[in-house]
């Protein structure tokens, strides 16, 4: 294939064909400092409004909102290396792939669209999602999956195959999170208060849940055979995506749920309202 070579002042050289694109973020200033997150967007925006489908980012070191509001559903966006924060952030049908790890707020509000890690990513990821699926092929830290929402039974998935932290689901209004514990042997697979506020969606989790590990507000349900194929469909979707073979036990999967859709209504005073 024959491609052009064009000049960039801030990252040297990038390959571009008609449909695709490779940027190189890991370029430095006078001053030894990294491709500011500015100037990376504004080039990635300047892609996309070309009409590239594919958009290769490398040598990412920390860049903030990569592919954040990004709305078109045929365009793809590979990272490669470490995004930073507000990893597609406001997202809204674009497919984004990173071959690395993420750091905090991956996916923040996004609307629609597809984020996948090959790697673990750090805390709030997910926050206020209102559509879309989220795949983090090992684990997610804490606060995952917080204040998701979803409408008229149309909501946002996060697909995790390692383990998560503290405080997972908080104030969940909607939405689906599954958790798969794979390879985790030696702590729990999920941290504590979990579902503190949760008053919507639901978690599936293949592996030990104690009580004591939920916080006010949240239930702890045996599977039944519609979250079962639920669960199925996530599982495909994990599998499809990273290339393996989930070994399901279905004995060891809990379902937490919200105990009701106002789980601190009791705390007002009713005459105040």
């Amino acid at each position: 294939m024959n491609h052009n070579l064009a000049k960039n002042r801030h990252n040297g050289p990038k390959v571009v064909t008609k449909e695709e694109v490779t940027i190189r973020a890991d370029g430095r200033d006078g001053l030894g400092h990294p491709l500011d997150y500015h100037v990376l967007n504004q080039m990635i925006k300047d892609e996309m409004a070309a009409g590239r489908k594919l958009i290769r980012v490398e040598g990412v070191l920390g860049q903030r909102y990569i592919g954040a509001t990004a709305s078109r559903n045929d365009l793809r966006i590979e990272v490669y290396g470490t995004p930073g924060n507000n990893l597609g952030a406001l997202l809204n049908g674009t497919n984004i792939e990173v071959f690395g790890n993420g750091q905090d707020l991956t996916g923040n509000t996004m609307n629609s669209g597809r984020i996948i890690v090959h790697g673990s990513v750090s805390d709030v990821t997910g926050l206020a999602a209102r559509g879309g699926e989220i795949l983090i092929k090992d684990s997610a830290g804490y606060r995952t999956g917080i204040h998701m929402k979803e409408f008229k039974g149309s909501g946002p998935s996060i697909i995790i195959g390692g383990r998560v932290g503290d405080y997972l689901g908080e104030y969940m209004a909607g939405g689906t999170v599954l958790v798969l514990g794979l390879e985790i042997t030696d702590r729990p697979i999920i941290g504590q208060h979990i579902g503190a506020g949760m008053h919507g969606g639901r978690m599936y989790i293949m592996g030990d849940v104690r009580i004591q590990q939920l916080a006010p507000g949240a239930s702890l349900k045996d599977i039944n055979l519609s979250d079962r194929k639920e669960i199925e469909r996530l599982l495909v979707n994990y599998e499809d995506t990273f290339g393996v073979t989930v070994n399901v036990d279905w004995r060891k999967f809990r379902k937490i749920v919200p105990t009701s859709s106002r789980p601190f209504g009791g705390y007002y005073d009713k005459t105040m309202i």
